[in-house]
């Protein structure tokens, strides 16, 4: 997979957020093997005040949110894809995943965690978005979704976010 990233806002600038969000990438398509498929993902760290256009725009959401997930592909068109269903000579883009610093800033400071921890989390889920993975369909797809969250921050060194949770 290709991550491109781009940081439009002043997020840690210590942080090497391509490097970085390949890490997050590599712990979820681990546990979800049709994520390590050829293709690209664009990954924007951006501000709330670009956050919430778009969320305005595509959402109807007059309100920044933590991550922003645009999967170019249904579940059902994602799996047929990285099932080789669909054969193709260029590099397939799966989505845009747009983060708000402010937002996330504030979530950490509330969760007592670190910005990088609860970056690292945002980016795992936005990415199971992308492969059409849905926490809002059902509890069982919730479950679903915090479980392979949870394992994947495990895999990075990052405790449960949820915090209830008895994974292994």
């Amino acid at each position: 997979m290709d991550l491109n990233v781009s940081v439009e806002a002043n997020w840690l600038s210590w942080i090497d957020w391509q490097i970085f969000s390949e890490n997050a990438y590599r712990a979820i398509a681990a546990l979800a093997p049709e994520l390590a498929i050829d293709g690209e993902i664009s990954i924007l760290f951006a501000d709330d005040s670009r956050v919430r256009s778009l969320n305005r725009d595509w959402r109807e959401k007059d309100r920044p949110t933590n991550v922003l997930s645009f999967p170019a592909l249904s579940r059902e068109e994602f799996l047929n894809f990285s099932n080789g269903k669909f054969v193709s000579d260029y590099m397939f883009g799966f989505g845009d995943l747009v983060l708000a610093l402010e937002t996330c800033q504030r979530e950490a400071r509330e969760k007592g965690i670190s910005l990088e921890h609860h970056t690292a989390h945002l980016i795992v889920h936005g990415l199971l978005h992308l492969a059409g993975y849905d926490h809002e369909t059902s509890p069982e797809d919730a479950r679903q979704m915090e479980s392979l969250e949870i394992k994947a921050l495990a895999l990075m060194g990052i405790a449960d976010p949820y915090g209830d949770h008895d994974e292994t």
